[in-house]
Order: C-alpha cells, then sequence, then structure tokens
C-alpha cells in the first residue's frame, strides 16, 4: 500500500485516540458513607480493628468514608458481608442484638447501594482481540489470526472483555491499520475466476522418506499401505506430496486400518511445515478399526506450503524389537496408511463477502490476464475502477460498509468524513481502488466500529443487538438480529430478545461464547502457562491436553443444550470423555477419540468441573500442587468469593512435595497469624480435598516423588517410569462453619447442597462477560431475584443463560 494510505489512515485514528483520551475515567461522582455508628464499631469491632489493632489490615477507626474511592468501597463492601453474615464480630466475642446489626446494616447497605448506582455503567468498551477477530472475517469472509497482530488485552480478575480494563494506544491504533490491510489483501479478489480445486492423492512409500524409512523404521505392505509402529519422534508422519500451495479449506481424507491389532489404532491428523517457528496445527484425532480399509475425512483450513502430518498415538515398540529383530518380525500393532487426499481449496463463495461488501455496485474491471510472466507465475490480475459517478458509487460502498461496521444505519454526516479522506486521496494523485481502500481502512478504525457505543440508561434496539451478539456468538449482528432491530422489536418485546438468544445459542457461531466464557471463567486460556515436569508426569502428552480442554468445553456446552441443573457443575452423573481421557481417569470404558457424552459410575470422582483435567492443571504449576491456589480456584470460580490479598508482610505458604502433613502443618502455622484466620478458614479447605488430584489431573493417594520412595511399575509412552511413590494424601478437611469432609467426594456433596450460591455466582459471571462491566453492590438485588426466579425450575443452566437476557441488568447501561 501506498504511504499516504498509512499516514492518512494513522492521523484520523490519532483524531479518535484524543476524542476517547476521556473515556476510561470511572464515571460518577464521589459519594460519601452516610456514617455507621460509632458506637457499633466501639462495642462491636475496635477490639480487633481500632484502637490500633488493625487485623486482616483493617483499621475501622482510620478508614476512609470516601465511597469513590474503590478500595475504600471494597473495605466498606467487605464489612457488610461479614457482618450480614454473622462473621463479624466473630463467634468468641459479645455480639450485637438483633436491632443493633439490622439498624447498622440498613444504614451502610443504602449509602453502598446508591454510590454503586450513581458510579457503574459499562464504560464505553472495546472489542476486545478476539472478538475484533471474529467481527472482521465474519464481515470479510477471511481466515486470519488477526489476534495475535494486536497488542494483549487487559483482564479484569476473570475476564478480558471488561470495558474498564481495556485501554486504548498509539500501538494498538497501528495494529488496526495493519490488520484492516491484511484483510483486504485477503478478501479483494486479485484474479477474475475463483481458484482452482486440486485433487492430490500422496502414499508414503511415494515419498523420499519412503526411500529412507521403508524396511527400517516403516513397513510396506502387500497392499500399497505403509505401517507406522509407534508414536513418532523420529521418523515423523509428516507426507510431503501432500501439501498446500494456497491457504484455504481443504477436506482431508485418510484411508487405512488397524495393523496386527485387535483394537482400535488413534491417530492424530495435522500439518507441519519447514518455516522455523511456525505452529504446528492438529485438526483432529481419528481411529482406524482392525480389519478392511476405512476412510476418515475432516475439513480443515490449511496455510500454504504446510504438508500433511499423522502421527499414531498409544503404540509403541517397548522392547526395541524392530531395531533387534528386524521389521519384518515385528507381531506388535501398528497404523496402516493406504492413501491421504487432499482437496482444495474449497471457496465459500467467490468474490469473497468482503469484495462484495466494498465494491457492490462498482465496476472493477480485469486489465491483465496471464500476459506476463510475473503474472502467469503468481496469477494474479490487475485490475482498475471504470465509474461514470464516482462520488455516487464511493458514497454508496462507504454506506454499506460502514452500516456493517457500526451495526446500525448511518447517517449522512457520519460518513461525511471517510468520503472526504477519499476525496483527498484522489486529490493527490491515488488511483481509485486504493483510495477506496484508505476510506475502508478508516472506519475499521473508528470508535463506532471498535466500540460497543452504548447510550445511558436503557439501551436501543442496535446497541442491545451488539450487546446480544457479541455475548453469544462473540461477533457482529446477523441479518436477522439487525432486521428486528431496525425494526425496534428488541426494546418492545422482551420476548423476541429471548427469541434470538434461543437461536443464536443454538447458531454453530455459538461454540465461540462456550469456549471464549469457558476460557475465561475457568482460566483454561492459560492450559500452556505450565508444562508438566516430564519426570514426574511422563503420561502427558497434546492428545491429552487437546481431550482436556475439548471435555470442559463440550461438557458446560451440554448443561446449556439439556438445560442440565447448575448443581452439574460440582456434580454430575456424566462427562464428555474420549479414550484418552478414560485411561488418564482409569475408567474402563471402550471409547474412541472423539469426545461423546457418557454417564459415569456412582460416586465418579469424575462427575462436574473440579474433577477435569483442565480444571486441575490450570490450578496447579506443572510440578507440585498448592491447596492455597487451588482454594481460591474454588472460591472465586465456583462460589463468587474473591478473598482479599496477604496483609504487607505476610509471606504467602510455598507448595512442597514432601507430603500433605508437612503441608498442613505449615498451613496450620499460617492460621495461627491472627490477621491470616479468616481467609484461610475459607480457602484451605477447598484445596485440601483437591489434594487427591495431581497437577494433570489424575488421580492420587500417594505424592509423587523423584527421591525417596517405592519403585512404581508403569510403563508411560513405551518407557519406564522414572517417579517414585511418596507421602499419602490426606483430602480431609473442615469448612469455616465447621462441617467437616473425610475426602472429596463428601466435599462435592457440600457443595452440590447449595445451588442457590452456585447459581448466583454463575449468574453473576455471565452477566459480567454479558455486559463488559464488574457486578457491583446495587446489582445484588437482580441477581437475587434471577436466582429465585430459576429456583423453582432447578436452576437450569439454559435457563439461567436466558434469564441474564432478559435481566434489567443485561438491558441497561
Amino acid at each position: 500500500m501506498p504511504r499516504s494510505f498509512f499516514s492518512s489512515v494513522f492521523v484520523s485514528a490519532i483524531t479518535v485516540l484524543t476524542l476517547l483520551l476521556g473515556c476510561f475515567a470511572m464515571p460518577g461522582r464521589a459519594q460519601e458513607l452516610a456514617g455507621p455508628s460509632r458506637a457499633f464499631f466501639s462495642r462491636y469491632c475496635f477490639d480487633c480493628h481500632g484502637d490500633g489493632a488493625d487485623e486482616g489490615g483493617v483499621q475501622l477507626d482510620t478508614i476512609s468514608t470516601d465511597l469513590g474511592d474503590r478500595a475504600t468501597f471494597a473495605t466498606w463492601e467487605r464489612v457488610f458481608d461479614r457482618v450480614r453474615d454473622g462473621e463479624m464480630p466473630p463467634a468468641d466475642a459479645e455480639q450485637p442484638s438483633a436491632d443493633d446489626r439490622r439498624d447498622f446494616l440498613g444504614t451502610l447497605q443504602q449509602s453502598l447501594h446508591q454510590s454503586h448506582a450513581e458510579s457503574k455503567g459499562t464504560i464505553l468498551r472495546r472489542l476486545n482481540r478476539r472478538e475484533y477477530q471474529n467481527t472482521m472475517n465474519d464481515l470479510f469472509g477471511t481466515h486470519l489470526d488477526l489476534a495475535s497482530m494486536l497488542p494483549e488485552d487487559g483482564r479484569f480478575r476473570e475476564f478480558d472483555n471488561v470495558g474498564a480494563s481495556l485501554n486504548l494506544s498509539m500501538v494498538q491504533l497501528q495494529s488496526y491499520i495493519d490488520a484492516a490491510d491484511a484483510v483486504m489483501d485477503q478478501a479483494i479478489a486479485s484474479t477474475s475466476e475463483p481458484p482452482e480445486i486440486r485433487v492430490t492423492d500422496a502414499n508414503y512409500a511415494q515419498t523420499r522418506e519412503g526411500e529412507v524409512h521403508l524396511g527400517k523404521s516403516w513397513k510396506l505392505l502387500d497392499d500399497g499401505a505403509v505401517v507406522f509402529f509407534r508414536s513418532q519422534s523420529y521418523p515423523t508422519g509428516m507426507l510431503r506430496t501432500a501439501n498446500v500451495h494456497q491457504a484455504g479449506w481443504y477436506k482431508v481424507a485418510v484411508t487405512g486400518y488397524a495393523y496386527q491389532s485387535r483394537e482400535p489404532i488413534t491417530f492424530s491428523i495435522g500439518a507441519t511445515t519447514f518455516a522455523r517457528g511456525a505452529e504446528k496445527p492438529t485438526f483432529a484425532y481419528r481411529a482406524f478399526e482392525p480389519g478392511p480399509a476405512q476412510t476418515v475425512q475432516i475439513e480443515a483450513w490449511i496455510d500454504d506450503r504446510y504438508m500433511i502430518d499423522l502421527e499414531p498415538w498409544g503404540i509403541a515398540d517397548q522392547d526395541n524389537s524392530i531395531r533387534k529383530h528386524g521389521i519384518d518380525q515385528y507381531q506388535g500393532p501398528g497404523l496402516a496408511i493406504l492413501n491421504v487426499r487432499l482437496e482444495g481449496p474449497i471457496t465459500e463463495s467467490f468474490p469473497s463477502r468482503g469484495h462484495r461488501l466494498i465494491f457492490d455496485g462498482i465496476d472493477r474491471v480485469e486489465t491483465t490476464s496471464g500476459k506476463s510472466r510475473q503474472s502467469r507465475r503468481s496469477r494474479q490480475a490487475e485490475f482498475e475502477i471504470r465509474s461514470e459517478d464516482p462520488s455516487r458509487d464511493t458514497a454508496q460502498a462507504i454506506r454499506r460498509v460502514a452500516r456493517a461496521a457500526f451495526r446500525r444505519p448511518v447517517t449522512d454526516r457520519e460518513i461525511a468524513p471517510f468520503l472526504e479522506l477519499f476525496e483527498q486521496q484522489r486529490g493527490n494523485g491515488i488511483d481509485f481502488e486504493p483510495a477506496l481502500r484508505t476510506a475502508v481502512a478508516a472506519i475499521f478504525c473508528s470508535p463506532d466500529f471498535l466500540f460497543l457505543r452504548e447510550s445511558a440508561d436503557w439501551l436501543d434496539d442496535h446497541a442491545l443487538a451488539a450487546r446480544l451478539s457479541f455475548f453469544l456468538t462473540r461477533t457482529t449482528p446477523d441479518q436477522a438480529l439487525l432486521a428486528d432491530a431496525d425494526a425496534g422489536r428488541l426494546t418492545g418485546n422482551p420476548e423476541t430478545l429471548l427469541r434470538h438468544s434461543r437461536r443464536l445459542l443454538k447458531d454453530p457461531r455459538g461454540k465461540r461464547f462456550v469456549e471464549d466464557f469457558t476460557d475465561a471463567w475457568l482460566n483454561l486460556r492459560d492450559i500452556d502457562f505450565t508444562s508438566p515436569d516430564q519426570k514426574l508426569f511422563p503420561e502427558y502428552d497434546s492428545f491429552l491436553q487437546a481431550s482436556m480442554l475439548e471435555e470442559s468445553r463440550r461438557f458446560f456446552a451440554a448443561l446449556i443444550e439439556q438445560n442440565a441443573s447448575v448443581v452439574n457443575l460440582v456434580d454430575s452423573e456424566f462427562a464428555m470423555l474420549n479414550n484418552r481421557l478414560a485411561e488418564h481417569y482409569d475408567l474402563d470404558l471402550k471409547l474412541g477419540p472423539e469426545i461423546r457424552q457418557v454417564t459415569l459410575p456412582r460416586d465418579s470422582v469424575r462427575g462436574g468441573l473440579l474433577g477435569q483435567a483442565s480444571v486441575l492443571k490450570v490450578s496447579a504449576n506443572g510440578t507440585n500442587t498448592s491447596p492455597v491456589v487451588r482454594g481460591v480456584y474454588v472460591l472465586e470460580r465456583l462460589l463468587g468469593v474473591s478473598p482479599p490479598p496477604p496483609p504487607p508482610g505476610i509471606p504467602g505458604v510455598e507448595p512442597d512435595i514432601r507430603g500433605a502433613s508437612t503441608l498442613r502443618e505449615l498451613l496450620d502455622k499460617h492460621r495461627d497469624v491472627d490477621s491470616c484466620r479468616h481467609c484461610h478458614s475459607m480457602i484451605d479447605p477447598p484445596g485440601f480435598a483437591l489434594e487427591s488430584f495431581n497437577p494433570i489431573g489424575g488421580w492420587r493417594d500417594h505424592f509423587r516423588s523423584l527421591g525417596k520412595g517405592e519403585k512404581v511399575d508403569r510403563i508411560a509412552h513405551g518407557r519406564p517410569v522414572r517417579y517414585r511413590i511418596g507421602p499419602p494424601v490426606d483430602a480431609t478437611g473442615r469448612m469455616s462453619d465447621g462441617t467437616t469432609f473425610e475426602n472429596y467426594v463428601q466435599f462435592r456433596r457440600l457443595l452440590a447442597s447449595d445451588p442457590d450460591r452456585l447459581a448466583q455466582t454463575l449468574v453473576t459471571k455471565l452477566l459480567t462477560f454479558a455486559t463488559g462491566r464488574e457486578m457491583g453492590f446495587s446489582d445484588r438485588p437482580e441477581i437475587e431475584r434471577l436466582v429465585n426466579q430459576s429456583r423453582d425450575q432447578g436452576h437450569g443452566v439454559r435457563d439461567l443463560v436466558q434469564s441474564v437476557v432478559a435481566s434489567e441488568i443485561f438491558r441497561k447501561k
């Protein structure tokens, strides 16, 4: 693109940034606390929190009353909750009368509610990276990793779509320009005809690798199949003759069978490249049965210069028999591959949606067609725009693009700056098409696209359409939703909004909601943050990681689809499993590599989120587990409690693999500190219960050790394990209310016994994700109403999602 493109758009973007500088301050005015009774504090609280005492880091005789300060507000909110729940004053102290407690809470509640109500409201919220990527790809029909081109989004607790955490910088604006340019490069047709669909049949025997490895590591059968006998590090399953020269969607059909095996053989279908540092994706896991040849087919996006890569799983030459006795004498199971067929690129439409969005009604004519050697080699043509009325054609295109980008009708005044930018470009001698591209790029760098513009108080129809769509499909509203917004049917009839929510939950794009919400809420996006110690956990592999992520996502999707009770979040009779997870969980089930719903044995530890390997991995560090870390995870994600950080000068308790007893002694000593006792009485019990699971989600009765201990007779990936049996696990505990449990299953039942709390937490998380703002004190009555409303129906998860959409919180700024 010409330099003028970047300079013009960047100048426009700087103007946008200037206009937005004031949008990130917390709204509302400072609110002074209407002085709670000092007499109440003096009589019941100052022994621990006044006159120089500051248990938990709180001094109530010196604390500020400026509720406009977030830290001050949070402290008073915590005081309210602990007095309301009977935790303050502590049980061994003098207790206030019912009237004293009621009067104190009433006064404090009124002040907190008023302050939060005046300051809350979704700040002008920017699209986060995922929303931006989805929207651009959906509007233009592209398939680009735009998120990686943008700076990482800020997070508020779990979520990365909360407006207060989403800033905007010059670097980000330049990234938006680059991203818009990349999208248009892919979307705008560079040829007059759609790309030719090529069909390639490939076989490992007819490759350079086959010449080297047949008869050594690979076996050639009479039917032409090539057999792999082990999960391959070298030689790999790269098939260089099944390669891609143009990025796009491809059908991949693999034909083969399980060789010398009574059981199916699982394998991965992926792609590899010679490019250094490039991602090597795995598209799917499939299995071949013994017997006649079978064909499995998948459809995947494959980038150019990639080759198909097949890798068997779960088979190994444990005794090196092939090296010792030759491949023809080997009797172990193998994966036989007869043929790989690659068909594509398959185009959804030609030209693309983005091309039509920009050029519909404009005469774009090819001027060259393979006339030069360079054109023949690149198969690209040159085009020019022929227009009798450039101003009219440009105005129509700009209006159409702006309407799609801004998610609502646009006025002449709103599109005028982009038309002016186009005319400036033309006046500087820029051709029609690059000048139009500059104007289009400016539209996609404008605040009306990058931000969800929402009016004060009740949202209008188009703001509601955008909020619903970005909530449930993570992208811009579709035509059906926009049509009802244009007609004013979303604000006028709540049932219309609910009807669209039901439709969008069934939309294929609804998988994005499940993925993005669970990635944030359960922290699944950090699954790669730690790498399990291969000496302690040699069974961990990429198939297990892919399976554990899919398990949790499919489980939550099933709860929505079946409208299952929220109790299933912690105690479910079913799980979403495949053969890899069944092996990992020691379940005697005959399953294939595809995830499917399975009824669990009675009292199985795998029912619910806390028994799922993904959750257990992201709440550990890859080597050991910490009851504190896992305890906080349970409190925040499932019970809606956010423990405050340790007081200044109080060190945390580090995980210790010397054994549960030693760690318990450390935590018992920690709880003897006055400022730590209350929080750790809540945090530690859930963490102790989860000690029955190791850092990769396997069940354990003993810790694993690399030092002393009994040897373990076990094979992992064809090799004996090196770890030893360590000290026994103690998963007993006492909850903060005095209730005790002897093991994880009993602890899980305690959680399941309070479905209202589980529902309240889930509703709060959904509302935060849907609205892009933190739920606060003045939202509590509405959230309680939603929970009460769903109680008689058993707190079905789909019902809770629907109640969120119908709520006043969702429909207001």
